[in-house]
């Protein structure tokens, strides 16, 4: 195992939330804060915390080399970076919230990063401006990752770069050119700063303050879903941000390279790319049955209201967002249960989405279907497509193990959940496991979008914080910190 440069990755994550901290300062101090209040000497205190550590981490790692970064290092510095990069990020919150517990410290910061956007504080929306705004930038700086910013700025990482990014991404740097990744981060990178830039506009021109829209465009594009305001999208009470967050949610949630290729002109991306279509169609499908839903809860029939309502909620769940224009935990049955289902499908691949994927549940299904048919036609040979490409057996089958091994996750969390927290009914449980594993946010009954987590034991808020960003990292380079076998077997 190659440590010194796993600690020089660490020094420049570190160095990044330095300069996001600064910022916060800048944003604290133009909104009437001073260096004498407490959220101010908080991120100060907090910088000169994540540069010592950052020193310390360069002096360990600079004889590290970025051409020996192998994939087991690259599992190991990612899945540190977030965990290290949770742990100094909930300094400010711990420092600034008079009487804050360290595990709401802990879960907030995770919220943040992993773009999850549940909350440990029932008063947030009373915290300073520079705290808020931590919050918002935490969730924008985890929508791409730390890890894909930084491989996108240093040039240096060469072709350890490309092993950091398809295992930091839900993407692949496969769409890119072999020796290109660094500058195809990049494009990620103004993409996403571009989609911020109109989300902003947008939302300043529908009626929000310049600073509720910088942070509520951060928390859009990133699908995170963390608000200034207690009652999050439904304080506006107004349908022209609502219709806005519909729109940058759901392009947040399309993969990013097919909508960068059809801006230039690639037209024939339209003929290949079947999870952007599956996605919209999932959309459109939810939007109805929830309409519907509605017309049965109120006994009317559906209007510009209740289809405006409905296609909000399906696209902020299924898109991971989180946000809330109502309170759907009074939604009938059948109407949680899809937005229950909606939390396990989530966006596209090469997104900020959370879930486990259109993609993925695309393919699951094509290979069940592929399964009956060859129940009764053994003989018969069936090749599987998807986004104009051929599937491996191996992929299909690293799908499969993923699949089971979210399903496995989830069961054993929930088994340990509610031994944690035995008052809480199964729906509470159930929801909070999958809020939390899945990105997503609110869930039902004592975890629902009027609610939040703080009532939960120190342990238990640990807990689903480590789940967060498990979901995140999509498991694998969290695993890998828990087996340490696998450092010394394989490269």
């Amino acid at each position: 195992m190659n440590t010194e440069i796993i600690y020089k990755l660490l020094s420049m994550v570190l160095l990044a939330l330095c300069a996001a901290f600064v910022s916060c300062i800048g944003v604290g101090l133009l909104m009437g804060e001073s260096f004498d209040d407490r959220s101010i000497m908080a991120f100060e205190t907090t910088i000169g915390i994540s540069i010592l550590l950052a020193l310390l981490f360069y002096v360990l790692g600079r004889k590290g080399q970025a051409k020996q970064l192998y994939r087991r290092e690259a599992l190991c510095a990612i899945g540190l970076s977030w965990i290290l990069a949770t742990l100094v990020g909930a300094i400010p919150y711990a420092l600034t919230v008079e009487g804050c517990d360290i595990s709401d410290a802990i879960f907030e910061s995770s919220s943040g990063l992993t773009t999850t956007g549940a909350t440990a504080f029932w008063n947030f929306y009373e915290f300073p401006a520079s705290l808020l705004f931590w919050r918002s930038l935490s969730q924008w700086v985890g929508g791409l990752g730390v890890v894909v910013f930084f491989v996108a700025i240093l040039s240096s990482l060469g072709a350890g770069a490309k092993i950091l990014f398809s295992n930091e991404s839900s993407g692949t740097s496969a769409d890119f050119e072999q020796g290109r990744v660094q500058h195809g981060a990049f494009v990620l990178m103004v993409y996403y700063l571009i989609l911020s830039g109109a989300c902003m506009l947008a939302y300043r021109l529908a009626g929000m303050d310049w600073f509720q829209a910088i942070n509520h465009c951060m928390t859009t594009v990133a699908t995170g879903g963390f608000s200034t305001e207690a009652d999050s999208i439904a304080e506006f009470n107004s349908p022209a941000i609502e219709w806005i967050s519909i729109v940058f949610m759901a392009l947040s949630a399309t993969t990013f390279l097919f909508v960068i290729r059809l801006f230039r002109g690639q037209k024939h991306i339209l003929r290949q790319n079947n999870e952007v279509y599956w996605f919209y169609g999932i959309l459109a499908a939810s939007t109805a049955l929830l309409s519907l839903y509605l017309v049965e809860l109120t006994g009317e029939l559906p209007d510009h209201e209740s289809i405006r309502m409905a296609a909000f909620q399906a696209v902020s769940i299924m898109t991971t967002t989180g946000y809330a224009s109502t309170n759907f935990d009074a939604w009938l049955p059948p109407a949680k249960m899809l937005l229950i289902i909606l939390m396990f499908i989530g966006g596209c691949s090469g997104s900020t989405a959370g879930g486990v994927k259109v993609v993925r549940i695309a393919v699951a299904l094509k290979a069940a279907l592929r399964s009956v048919t060859h129940a009764f036609r053994p003989n018969v040979t069936i090749s599987m497509r998807m986004s104009g490409q051929t599937l491996s057996e191996k992929t299909i089958h690293n799908v499969t193990l993923f699949l089971m091994l979210m399903g496995s996750l989830q069961i054993l969390s929930m088994l340990f959940l509610s031994a944690m927290e035995p008052e809480l009914s199964f729906l509470s449980v159930f929801s909070c496991v999958q809020a939390t594993l899945f990105n997503i946010g609110p869930g039902f009954e004592a975890v629902g979008p009027a609610e939040n987590f703080h009532f939960m034991r120190a342990g238990t808020k640990i807990f689903v914080s480590l789940l967060m960003i498990l979901g995140r990292l999509e498991l694998y380079a969290v695993m890998v910190l828990f087996a340490p076998s696998v450092w010394r077997r394989y490269s």
